[in-house]
């Protein structure tokens, strides 16, 4: 089952974004906590919103992390942050369900596209966009940040 995360979830959440992380190689890179994520999803200005896949016995599975961002060429836009399912739920079409929601979230809010990223060497993610969504992944753009 597909649905809106709740401040509830947020343990198990956080859990899956290590799961991620470790799986990115970047397994020390988390110092998130479930406080600030509720501070920060379900406190008056929420930065995110995210929905989750249940399992049968109340697990969470799989979850979307997004947000809103706006481009001056296109308007305003959904940002994909994080797609994660568990690794012994992978393949049964539970990664589809979380971005089609995604999806339906960012039209449902007049979103004119989505965006997000995934790494050069996660062949399985990109075969995923490639296969479902005949995705545009652009190899001209540099990602840039800094911390704070």
């Amino acid at each position: 089952m597909i649905r809106e995360g709740k401040k509830e979830d947020l343990p198990q959440v956080l859990a899956l974004i290590k799961e991620l992380a470790v799986y990115e190689k970047a397994g020390d890179e988390v110092d998130n906590t479930v406080e600030q994520m509720e501070e920060d999803g379900f406190g008056p200005n929420p930065a995110y919103g995210l929905f989750v896949a249940e399992s049968d016995h109340g697990a969470i599975v799989g979850i979307a992390i997004y947000y809103y961002r706006y481009s001056t060429w296109k308007g305003r836009r959904i940002y994909l942050e994080d797609i994660v399912v568990t690794e012994s739920e992978r393949g049964n079409g539970l990664g589809k369900a979380l971005f089609d929601s995604v999806i339906a979230k960012g039209k449902g809010e007049k979103c004119k596209g989505m965006v997000w990223q995934v790494l050069d060497w996660n062949e399985p993610a990109i075969n995923f966009y490639k296969k479902y969504y005949d995705a545009d992944l652009d190899p001209e753009w540099i990602n840039c940040s800094i911390n704070f």
